[in-house]
């Protein structure tokens, strides 16, 4: 049996998944009201005015929530110039050649760009969403600005709901990766063959 090497502790788990309920409440009620298609969405919340109440709270909470998870890992989702080399290949890992692929340390540059994505994304959520936040700060700014605001909390939200479904996507092709996530481990061959700079270190001395 191969042995297990601890990917996240329980506290980054349990973050995670914080984060993840927190998404699909707040996704699915800010969709109740990006178009009437979805307005059912409410019957989730107790109607309407209950889910434009907490909307906001859920946002709020899901952007703390990530700051406990972005201090840290940042560190580790910083680029480099072999992230460069890994973007270059990227087109031979989608095509199924992933010996071209060069080695990578705890994450690759998908996964680094789908966190700075997810980062900035929530802070323009957060931002946008306080400038027409009814009743406490929207009469602070001007109409013209709230309509700005809005269209691009409307935007930063598709951008965020698109790159977590790739996100979720690549847990579950990558075999084996959902593991570190659920059980906070995964195995040496995993780490050996998807993170070779990571399972070195991981390892040395060992």
């Amino acid at each position: 049996m191969s042995r297990l090497l601890q990917r996240y502790n329980d506290r980054e788990r349990l973050n995670h998944w914080v984060i993840a309920l927190l998404f699909v409440l707040t996704g699915l009620s800010g969709l109740a009201f990006f178009h009437p298609a979805f307005y059912f969405f409410t019957n989730l919340f107790g109607g309407g005015q209950w889910a434009r109440i907490l909307h906001p709270f859920m946002g709020v909470a899901m952007f703390v929530s990530f700051l406990g998870l972005f201090f840290r890992l940042w560190r580790d989702n910083v680029m480099n110039d072999a992230d460069k080399e890994w973007r270059a290949h990227s087109g031979d890992m989608l095509r199924g050649d992933k010996k071209k692929m060069p080695p990578v340390g705890k994450y690759n540059a998908g996964q680094k760009m789908m966190f700075w994505v997810t980062a900035l994304s929530l802070l323009v959520m957060l931002v946008t969403g306080v400038m027409f936040w009814r009743p406490w700060f929207a009469p602070v700014f001007p109409i013209a600005v709230q309509r700005a605001a809005v269209l691009l909390h409307s935007v930063a939200a598709v951008v965020l709901i698109l790159s977590t479904i790739v996100h979720v996507y690549a847990a579950i092709w990558v075999k084996g990766s959902v593991r570190a996530m659920t059980r906070g481990t995964v195995t040496d061959a995993w780490a050996r063959q998807h993170h070779t700079l990571w399972h070195e270190q991981m390892t040395r001395g060992k």
